[in-house]
């Protein structure tokens, strides 16, 4: 009994979790909490921003769009030389340059005749340059400048004249609030110095044949 070689006794085998048989947990058993995502901290004075818009380094602004004011057209009209324009009526014209031949009615801001040019007709404008030559009507309700080369003639209303050394203006030239004079009616005989008297001689002659005649009466 005492030689017989003995084995210890044999481990007894561990329970598994049912977890590890890889059962399907249980759908009675109570779920097991959640933890909600937390968004990542943003360091303080930082402003979120919205999608899709662009990001710019801390302390630089974003570049302005430049401010484009809109441009308003100026209606001009410009005749050039050996162009003849005849006949026609010009109106809403912001500037007219004349170098042709214009024989026109105008109604323009400005207007400037350059040599070779020549107007002839009527304007109505509010300044006027003259470097050739106008002839007919003109209204220049704020200045009209007659250049050294310029001739002017006809009916000429300004409001301002500025005549160069040299040009030239002929016609009815009147300013236009300047009221032209009314001529005043003289009552006969208002400023007149009467009759001539005789000469002295005459008078003697005549007082001598009147004491004459008395004389002879009284003889």
């Amino acid at each position: 009994m005492l030689g017989l070689n003995r084995h210890p006794p044999a481990p007894e085998p561990r329970a598994t979790p049912k977890a590890a048989l890889g059962r399907a947990p249980d759908p009675r058993a109570p779920a097991a909490p959640t933890t909600p995502a937390t968004a990542e901290p943003r360091p303080a004075g930082e402003p979120s921003s919205p999608v899709g818009a662009t990001m710019h380094p801390v302390g630089e602004s974003p570049p302005a769009a430049a401010a484009v004011a809109p441009e308003v057209p100026s209606s001009k009209l410009f005749v050039g030389v050996n162009i003849k324009l005849k006949g026609v009526a010009i109106s809403d014209c912001d500037v007219l340059v004349v170098e042709g031949q214009v024989e026109a009615t105008v109604s323009s801001k400005a207007m400037e005749i350059a040599p070779p040019g020549s107007f002839t007709g009527t304007a109505n404008i509010d300044v006027a340059e003259i470097h050739g030559d106008f002839s007919g009507e003109i209204t220049a309700r704020t200045r009209l400048v007659v250049h050294g080369t310029g001739r002017v003639s006809g009916t000429v209303r300004y409001g301002k004249l500025v005549v160069a050394e040299g040009g030239e203006v002929n016609g009815d030239v009147r300013q236009l609030d300047a009221a032209p004079r009314a001529a005043v009616a003289v009552p006969p005989g208002v400023g007149d110095a009467g009759p001539v008297p005789p000469p002295l001689a005459a008078r003697d002659e005549r007082h001598l044949l009147r004491g004459e005649r008395l004389a002879a009466a009284a003889t």
